[in-house]
């Protein structure tokens, strides 16, 4: 009877250790792709309301009272600076070099966190000034935009976390590869997205 139990439980397995095979042409990429596609009507929705309500001040400071150009364009050359240190990372990855992947991969993710850190201190400031979220319709869909790009930025840097403990674990592996160029596509997205942002949001703002 005990024999039977043991048999038993050796064979439950709750999780696979090793990686399985992916045959050529998986959909995996394509999965992505497609999820990009959804993140960019989500995106194209927020950049819509906030053309529909960035002009109603309801009385209250405007971009030109608010918004800090040059703090702005530091936050953006940090996210830029994060775009070609992760290619750096790919090259890395391309010529199997798991180091210098991993070096680059930290780079990334601090100045990934220098862009987190200058965006909450500018929501924290605009707070502490009476113009939180609340004031107006026009701060209000600012602050979504922009929220929401940090938030993807948040869950790009636990993904990244993510992705150098498993390049730590197994290396260079295919599927781990794969992640590593799912990544890409994710932060070279979020770059072009900001790049929106602070043209269509901070650009044209100071001109109105």
């Amino acid at each position: 009877m005990s024999a039977t139990m043991t048999e038993t439980h050796a064979s439950d397995v709750f999780y696979l250790v090793d990686e399985h095979d992916h045959p050529e042409g998986s959909s995996t990429m394509l999965g992505f792709w497609i999820y990009l596609m959804s993140d960019c009507l989500i995106f194209a929705m927020l950049f819509a309301t906030y053309g529909v309500l960035g002009a109603s001040y309801a009385g209250g400071p405007g971009p030109r009272e608010l918004f800090d150009l040059p703090l702005v364009a530091l936050n953006t050359t940090m996210l830029l600076f994060s775009s070609i240190t992760y290619g750096f990372a790919m090259l890395a990855m391309t010529e199997g070099k798991v180091r210098g992947t991993q070096a680059w991969l930290a780079v990334t993710g601090l100045f990934g966190l220098a862009f987190l850190g200058i965006e909450m201190y500018e929501f924290a400031h605009l707070i502490h000034e009476g113009a939180g979220p609340q004031r107006s319709a026009f701060l209000s869909s600012f602050f979504t935009l922009v929220g929401t790009h940090g938030l993807h930025v948040t869950f790009g840097l636990i993904w990244l976390v993510t992705l150098m403990v498993q390049v730590r674990m197994k290396g260079l592996i295919p599927a781990n590869r794969r992640r590593l160029m799912c990544l890409s596509l994710f932060w070279h997205f979020l770059d072009v997205i900001w790049i929106g942002v602070f043209t269509f949001v901070y650009l044209m703002g100071m001109l109105r």
